[in-house]
């Protein structure tokens, strides 16, 4: 009689293996929640020491809330635009690699403003590619293909602005992205408003390079932008749920880029709040945007997914705070204690506000003070996927990114000693500190900004001077020759652009050719 049980009993047991196996090592769900255009400070999760008055201004709750069951970035860095920012996302290099150092929009066109006495160099306007085929164009990998092509289920939604029109980098399909919903060659949005067909006439026409596609159904409903990707988003998640394999959702949205339409779901109270029109408008749009994490985060709990997801909270730039901008002169946000904001690379045209909630790694409540770049995303987001690094080979292409998920584990610290570098060769057209033709470079507590038409060299301790308000380079020489040399080398090594003057038409020197 226990003979014959055995085989039935191997038998029954051999049926649960697999399920257990698969269950325990079931790859987890990623969510990138990207924000266009938020800075350190458009939030009420405070990344500073204290909460500073600014954080007073907004209402992100659920910010709040995936800052309380995950680990909270201090000192996470973009570039100080959105190109860049997102052409080092997606391909893990570095901007001054992958040479696309403005923002990007028709094909074949610079976005340089004109210079009295300087010339821009012929960067990649066109954006990035993965095939060869288009003129100022970096050709480069795609961690969401890496995704894909390992099992993943992949979406976007919002915002691409990988490519120029009429480009192949310009459709998020090329990437490796299975749905695309609204994302296109445009870097912002004409409105926000359903009444307006988010930029479109009545007879589906663009009325300009900056309407929202996808979004037809919605015209006309009283449905602003934000909510209504949102919708679209939970929908690919219902449908993914049903797939049986583990997804990628990008959430990248036009929130919080100007202009400031006002969500009228959340103006009034900022108005009773106290703040003036265009601050209530603009804390209307962080509001929203959180509402829509909030949104998604309660899918991943009533579908029982919570657990197995991580959701990456980041933004591509530092916030919109020339007041030049405005004709009246007064800016919708500002990023103090950081000084300035987009476009510029000063601390607050760069650092950005960051979350990782990651289930089983990351401390509720936790906080890293370490630094990470926006290239480091690529292999941080495959590896927390399971792909070996050792066999992630981004398809014979080199990138600078480094994985943070050491950082997230407490297994070590990539940032010590490490250099992370910035280079805006560019002319973006709004004045403010630190804005046009700069490279930088930060190493530990020191960062060092060079600018290449006027030689000059601004060195700041990071640590004890968060403002960047005490210029050491008449100070610490030494250190100032260390990173130009250091800035110099990495930019010649990668074959990094670099404006001219107009009078003789050489070359601006590199850092480390002024002393």
């Amino acid at each position: 009689m226990t003979i014959r049980k055995i085989p039935l009993i191997l038998t029954a047991i051999s049926s649960v293996l697999p399920t257990m196996a698969s269950s325990e090592d079931r790859r987890p769900n990623i969510i990138l929640f990207m924000v266009d255009d938020m800075g350190w400070q458009d939030t009420s999760v405070p990344f500073a020491q204290t909460p500073t008055p600014n954080n007073n201004k907004y209402l992100t709750p659920n910010m709040e809330r995936l800052a309380s069951s995950g680990m909270k970035f201090t000192q996470a860095y973009a570039c100080a635009i959105s190109s860049p920012s997102r052409c080092s996302l997606i391909t893990g290099a570095n901007a001054a690699r992958h040479g696309v150092t403005d923002w990007t929009l028709e094909r074949d066109t610079p976005t340089d403003e004109k210079c009295d006495s300087i010339d821009t160099p012929d960067w990649n306007y066109n954006g990035i590619s993965r095939v060869e085929g288009i003129n100022n164009t970096y050709v480069g990998p795609s961690f969401v293909q890496e995704l894909k092509d390992s099992g993943y289920h992949t979406i976007h939604v919002g915002k691409a602005h990988f490519g120029a029109m009429d480009t192949p980098g310009e459709n998020p399909h090329h990437w490796g992205f299975e749905v695309n919903i609204a994302g296109n060659a445009a870097g912002g949005l004409a409105t926000y408003l359903s009444e307006q067909n988010y930029g479109h006439d009545e007879n589906g026409k663009r009325l300009s390079n900056f309407a929202i596609e996808g979004l037809r159904d919605y015209w006309g409903t009283g449905t602003f932008a934000t909510e209504a990707l949102t919708q679209e988003a939970l929908k690919t998640l219902d449908q993914a749920k049903k797939y049986n394999q583990p997804w990628f959702l990008y959430m990248a949205h036009y929130a919080v880029h100007v202009p400031v339409d006002r969500d009228v779901r959340f103006y009034q109270k900022h108005i009773d709040r106290g703040l003036s029109e265009k601050e209530a408008g603009y804390a209307s749009l962080v509001e929203g945007m959180d509402k829509s994490l909030g949104d998604i985060l309660d899918w991943l709990d009533e579908n029982g997914e919570s657990d197995n997801t991580i959701v990456i909270f980041m933004s591509d730039n530092g916030g919109l705070a020339a007041s030049t901008y405005w004709r009246d002169g007064e800016p919708h946000t500002q990023n103090a204690p950081l000084r300035s904001g987009k476009g510029s690379l000063l601390e607050g045209g760069i650092r950005e506000p960051m979350i990782v909630r990651w289930p089983g790694h990351t401390k509720p409540g936790s906080r890293c003070d370490s630094y990470v770049m926006i290239e480091d995303f690529y292999p941080t987001i495959t590896e927390m996927a399971g792909i070996d690094p050792q066999k992630s080979n981004h398809y014979g292409h080199e990138i600078d990114g480094i994985s943070f998920v050491s950082l997230i584990d407490g297994n070590g610290d990539p940032s010590v000693d490490r250099a992370l570098i910035w280079n805006f060769p560019n002319v973006w057209g709004l004045p403010g500190p630190g804005i046009d033709l700069n490279c930088a470079i930060r190493k530990n507590q020191w960062k060092l900004i060079y600018n290449y038409a006027s030689g000059k060299k601004e060195l700041y301790d990071i640590e004890q001077d968060l403002s960047e308000t005490n210029d050491m380079a008449s100070v610490r020489p030494d250190v100032v020759e260390t990173l130009s040399k250091e800035l110099g080398t990495y930019l010649r090594s990668v074959g990094a652009s670099r404006p001219s003057f107009k009078v003789s038409g050489k070359p601006c020197p590199w850092p480390d050719d002024v002393r």
